[in-house]
C-alpha cells in the first residue's frame, strides 16, 4: 500500500489480460477459499453456496457460447466476499445444471467484470495483476466519464469470450436486505452494447440478467455477537453489558445495546463536528442534550421515537461530514450521498496521484514538500468521505423492523468498521460471527435489444429508457431478496 501522505505518480489504467489458466487454478482451490474466507486464521467461512435456479444462467451461457447473445450480469454486491461466491456459481453450480439439462458448456465459465481502481491501492500491486488476469476492468468511480474504462468495457462486451458482470449499486453497503439506489451506468452500457452490435452489423441480442446474493447464518453465533458488542462498548468507554447466556438471551434483548452504541457514537461524532467543523445542532440535540455534559443525549419523554431521531440525526451528520470535505476541495454539495462520496474520492485522488506533474523525482525538495503537504491534507479530508460511505444505507430502523441475527450482525460490523477507522487501525480484522450460507438467486433475463426502438428515438427518449431500465433492474434485485428468503437451506 502506498504512503498516501506523500504525492504519488498518476494512476495508470490496468488493461484486462485474461489468462484462463489463472481462473482454472483459482477454481481448483475455491471450495477451500470459501470455507476459510481467504484467511486461514479465521474459524468461520462461507458454506454452502446455493442457487435454486442455476439453469437460468446455464441457458444464458449456452446461448452466449453459440453466438446468439451478448450477456451482461447485474449482480447484488453488498459484501467483499461476493466475487468468490459468484465464482462458485460459475465453476460448480452452472456446469452441473447444464449437464442435468443435457448439454455441456465450454470451460472455464467465468465473466469479465468492473472493479474500483482504488482496490489495488489498499491490497497491493499484485491485486491489479490478478484482476487483469481474470478479466477485471478498473474504473474511477468518481469521474463523470472514465473514458478508458468505458471504452474497455464496451470492447469486452463486444469481443470478450465471456460475459461481463457489473455491480449497478457502484459500492458495497453492508446490508443484505437493503439495495442502494442504482447508478445509471449499467443500463447505459447495455444500450451502448446494442448500438455497438448494430453498427458492426452483428445479429446477437443483448440480454441482461439480474443476480441476487445475500448471506444467512444457518447457526447464529450469539456468543460471538455478544463478544463483539462488548468489545465495542469497551472501545467507546461505555459500561460493558455482556450477557451470561448469549444463546439463551432473546434477540430483542440485544437491541438496546446496539441502539445505545449507535446513539453514543452518533453523539460523539456530532460533538466532534460541531466543535471543530461548525456543524449545527439538530432540533433533537437542542431538546435532549444535557447542558452540563456536551457529549450526552437523553432519551426521555421529550423523545418518544429514538429510532426516528437516530435516522434524522445520522442524515444530518453525514451531510455535514461530506460538506467538510467539499469545502476543502471546493466541490458542490449536490446529488445523493453516494454521488457526493464518489466526487470527493476523485478530488482527493487528484491531489495525491498527480497527473499534472510529469516526474515527481524531478521536483525540487521544496516543491516535493509542497506536493506531499497537499497529499497528506487530501488524505485526511477523505476520511470524512469514508465515514459517510460506510453509512449511506444505514436508516436507524433496519434492525428494529426485523431483529434477525443477520441484521444484528451486519449493523454491528458496520459500527466495528467505524470504530476501527477512527482508532487508526490500518488493516482491521473483521470478526466472524459464524459460518455464513451464500444464497444466490437469478432473475428473468431482460432483452435489451427489444427496448432499443424506445431508446433510439431521441436524446430525451434515450434518457427515459435508461431511467426505466435502471428502475426495472432495481425492482428485480429487490424481488430477488424475497426469493432468497424462501430458498434457505434448513
Amino acid at each position: 500500500m502506498p504512503k498516501l501522505n506523500r504525492a504519488q505518480p498518476p494512476l495508470g489504467f490496468i488493461p484486462p489480460r485474461y489468462k484462463p489458466w489463472v481462473v482454472q487454478g483459482c477454481y481448483i482451490v475455491l471450495p477451500l477459499m470459501l470455507r476459510l474466507r481467504l484467511r486461514p486464521w479465521l474459524p468461520a467461512g462461507i458454506w454452502p453456496v446455493t442457487c435454486h435456479n442455476p439453469e437460468v444462467l446455464a441457458e444464458c451461457f449456452r446461448q452466449f457460447q453459440t453466438g446468439k447473445i451478448r450477456l451482461l450480469l447485474a449482480f447484488r454486491h453488498s459484501q467483499v466476499d461476493d466475487p468468490i461466491c459468484l465464482s462458485y456459481l460459475f465453476s460448480r453450480l452452472v456446469p452441473r445444471a447444464a449437464r442435468q439439462k443435457g448439454f455441456r458448456l465450454k470451460r472455464p465459465l467465468h465473466s469479465f467484470f468492473m472493479y474500483d481502481r482504488g482496490m489495488p491501492l489498499w491490497a497491493g500491486r499484485w491485486l491489479g495483476w490478478f484482476f487483469a488476469a481474470i478479466g477485471g476492468i478498473p474504473v474511477h468511480r468518481g469521474r463523470r466519464l472514465d473514458l478508458k474504462a468505458l471504452k474497455a468495457v464496451r470492447e469486452q462486451i463486444m469481443t470478450a469470450p465471456l460475459p461481463v458482470t457489473i455491480a449497478p449499486e457502484g459500492a458495497t453497503n453492508g446490508h443484505g436486505e437493503v439495495i442502494s439506489d442504482l447508478e445509471p451506468g449499467t443500463a447505459q452500457l447495455a444500450f451502448w452494447a446494442v448500438e455497438d452490435l448494430q453498427k458492426a452489423e452483428r445479429p446477437e441480442q443483448v440480454l441482461l440478467l439480474p443476480v441476487g446474493l445475500r448471506y444467512i447464518y444457518p447457526r447464529p453465533d450469539w456468543a460471538a455477537l455478544n463478544r463483539l458488542l462488548s468489545q465495542l462498548e469497551a472501545d467507546c468507554g461505555l459500561p460493558v453489558q455482556s450477557f451470561s447466556d448469549p444463546a439463551g438471551t432473546a434477540a430483542e434483548a440485544y437491541y438496546p445495546r446496539l441502539l445505545g452504541l449507535g446513539q453514543h457514537l452518533l453523539t460523539r461524532l456530532e460533538g466532534f463536528y460541531q466543535r471543530f467543523y461548525g456543524l449545527t445542532p439538530t432540533e433533537f440535540e437542542a431538546v435532549n442534550s444535557d447542558p452540563s455534559n456536551p457529549g450526552s443525549s437523553n432519551l426521555g419523554p421529550s423523545n418518544p421515537d429514538p429510532v426516528g431521531e437516530l435516522g434524522q440525526r445520522l442524515s444530518h451528520l453525514l451531510n455535514g461530514a461530506l460538506a467538510v470535505g467539499e469545502r476543502f476541495f471546493a466541490l458542490p454539495s449536490t446529488g445523493t450521498l453516494v454521488t457526493r462520496c464518489r466526487r470527493l474520492e476523485e478530488a482527493g485522488w487528484s491531489y495525491i496521484y498527480r497527473e499534472d506533474i510529469n516526474d515527481l523525482g524531478q521536483l525540487s525538495p521544496f516543491d516535493r514538500g509542497l506536493a506531499d503537504w497537499i497529499a497528506a491534507a487530501a488524505t485526511l479530508q477523505m476520511q470524512h468521505m469514508r465515514l459517510a460511505e460506510s453509512f449511506v444505507a444505514v436508516s436507524g430502523h433496519y434492525v428494529k423492523d426485523k431483529p434477525s441475527f443477520e441484521r444484528f450482525a451486519e449493523t454491528t460490523l458496520i459500527l466495528f468498521d467505524l470504530v476501527e477507522r477512527v482508532k487508526g487501525t490500518r488493516v482491521p480484522k473483521r470478526p466472524q460471527l459464524g459460518t455464513r450460507q451464500a444464497v444466490i438467486s437469478l432473475g428473468e433475463p431482460m432483452n435489451i435489444s427489444d427496448r432499443w426502438p424506445d431508446y433510439a428515438q431521441s436524446r430525451r427518449s434515450a434518457k427515459a429508457a435508461v431511467e426505466g431500465l435502471t428502475k426495472d433492474i432495481q425492482a428485480a434485485l429487490e424481488e430477488l431478496i424475497a426469493v432468497a428468503e424462501g430458498t434457505l437451506t434448513p
